[in-house]
């Protein structure tokens, strides 16, 4: 649970896009060893790397004006998918994230 959350803390604290990075990147380094943790800090990580490209790409896409009806749809996509993972996760449910790219495998499947 506190691998999705912490991209929430990290973002409102550090900075948005690359503080969200940050918690979950913390979180996992420090419990990977225990496999569910391993498993979805992987994943909150992955999300928050695959939110910012995304958001990047979105941002660049506002010299065509679609930019600007894309950012906020994938900050709302993004602040909702956190809470459900954090919730699924508070219940001991593996949560896969959508529209995510699986730049990082967890320890145990590596």
């Amino acid at each position: 649970m506190f691998c999705h959350l912490s991209s929430l803390l990290g973002s409102l604290v550090l900075a948005p896009g690359f503080g969200s990075i940050i918690g979950p990147l913390v979180v996992w380094l420090i419990k990977k060893s225990t496999p569910f943790v391993d498993d979805q800090g992987c994943e909150a990580l992955n999300f928050n790397i695959s939110m910012l490209l995304w958001g990047l790409i979105a941002g660049l896409l506002c010299f065509v004006l679609i930019g600007f009806v894309l950012l906020p749809v994938l900050g709302l996509v993004w602040l909702i998918c956190t809470i459900i993972a954090a919730i699924r996760a508070r219940d001991g449910i593996a949560y896969r994230y959508p529209l995510t790219i699986r730049f990082v495998r967890p320890v145990a499947a590596a």
